[in-house]
């Protein structure tokens, strides 16, 4: 049977999700689960809620919570990441509360954008520690990364480390369902095909058809009648405007791009119903909801748990079992998207069996498409190469390059807010030359 190590099992809520579901895969639910987190409090309420659900289950999984590293890592077959570097407080605070001092607002900062540039600083090192013991103690692993910001972590392990790794995100997964009801056709969502290929969190629907007829027209139709839904504005007039509906939500896409959030235009914070500091409430929220909900999960001797459709359990159930399993995955270009750089991270359709995760040809995209990407692609590279080399001109190098903060701040601006972030993070961060 397997062993899958999952870092980061502090996360209790997500645990609960990918272990649980575990748990529940016959393929799986004899494996040995190592819990490793640094928080040892959240990891012990991790463990004691796993243990209620195995127990609830047949209690067929062997479940060891672990404060060593390289303890939990040695043999696994799997490697969960879930790690948020610095969390809410101080990190993301410091990611959002100095930024505004020079007027530039975000929504969620978790991908690129002077707050994704960050937080991915913060985290390649403590990825690439984790690198070096999985090479020593379980060099066959397969690395499955749900931290972001996701294409630059994904990429800087796939490119500089010797893991098996791929990029997982639920965008993919909820793009389709999401835009049929918002233009009331779910009732299409049966037999509907589609193709969606590009980069983490703006990867395209590029095709989406059933019994063979393209739902695009419809789809457009319709949001232009009905106007979009007050949570999705942004989306539907990318995909007026370029063609093409895009992945990840709307709060997302409004700072990936430098057309949404713009000091000049405040009206547009309206128009399009932009949330300015949407992830600080979010973490605030959540944070009370983990009060409220804490000792209901922790401590339910009666715990359940019904399989999700995370991603995490049928790529393992697919490699230990051959059964066919297709994921949207982020993997190294390669060439199959052929209009962008063979470095770059791509989300594209993978096939998942015995032999792992085979990622898919997916041509070239339209050519709007390919140039949206390498704006965010631009950064992702950029900020890898900060984070190699340690040198603070690549940090800058990214915020200049950044859609949104080159459309707000000048170059001198971008540099001292550079600045200003590596002295306010401090030892959050390695020292840059």
């Amino acid at each position: 049977m397997p062993k899958i190590t999952f870092m980061g099992a502090g996360s209790t809520v997500f645990a609960k999700n990918v272990i649980g579901d575990c748990i529940l895969t016959p393929a799986l639910r004899d494996s040995e689960i190592a819990l490793y987190d640094i928080d040892p409090q959240r990891l012990a309420e991790s463990e004691n809620m796993l243990k209620n659900i195995n127990k609830n289950n047949g209690s067929h999984a062997n479940i060891i919570a672990y404060t060593d590293r390289k303890k939990a890592l040695a043999g696994a077959d799997y490697v969960i990441n879930a790690i948020q570097v610095g969390g809410y407080e101080p990190c993301t605070v410091t990611d959002f509360e100095v930024p505004k001092k020079y007027g530039l607002r975000q929504t969620i900062g978790d991908t690129i954008g002077i707050g994704g540039i960050f937080r991915a600083l913060r985290t390649i090192p403590v990825l690439f520690d984790f690198a070096r013991d999985i090479e020593e103690v379980c060099p066959d692993a397969w690395f499955l990364n749900y931290t972001n910001p996701m294409a630059i972590l994904t990429g800087a392990m796939l490119r500089y480390t010797g893991v098996k790794t791929v990029g997982l995100c639920h965008s993919v997964q909820a793009c389709v369902p999401t835009l049929l009801k918002a233009v009331g056709m779910e009732e299409d969502i049966q037999d509907v095909q589609w193709k969606i290929a590009g980069i983490n969190h703006m990867a395209w629907l590029l095709e989406i058809t059933k019994d063979g007829k393209d739902l695009y027209p419809e789809i457009k139709r319709r949001s232009k009648e009905k106007g979009a839904p007050e949570w999705d504005r942004v989306r539907h007039e990318i995909m007026h405007t370029f063609g093409y509906y895009v992945t990840e939500s709307s709060e997302h896409n409004a700072e990936y791009m430098p057309y949404f959030i713009k000091s000049r235009y405040p009206e547009l914070i309206e128009r399009y119903n932009i949330p300015l500091d949407e992830y600080p409430r979010r973490c605030v929220r959540q944070i009370e909801e983990w009060k409220r909900i804490r000792d209901s999960l922790v401590n339910n001797e009666d715990l359940t748990h019904g399989r999700t459709g995370e991603y995490a359990s049928y790529i393992m159930e697919a490699i230990e079992t051959g059964k066919l399993y297709k994921i949207g995955g982020n993997v190294l270009n390669n060439g199959l998207i052929t209009n962008l750089p063979g470095e770059a991270c791509v989300e594209v359709p993978c096939l998942v069996d015995r032999s792992g995760v085979q990622p898919c040809y997916a041509g070239a995209l339209p050519t709007q498409l390919a140039s949206l990407n390498m704006t965010n692609i631009n950064v992702h590279l950029l900020t890898i190469e900060a984070a190699v080399t340690l040198k603070k001109e690549y940090i800058y190098y990214a915020a200049m390059l950044d859609p949104h903060t080159s459309a707000e701040l000048t170059i001198d601006e971008i540099k001292a807010l550079c600045d200003d972030l590596i002295e306010a993070h401090g030892s959050w961060l390695p020292k840059f030359r």
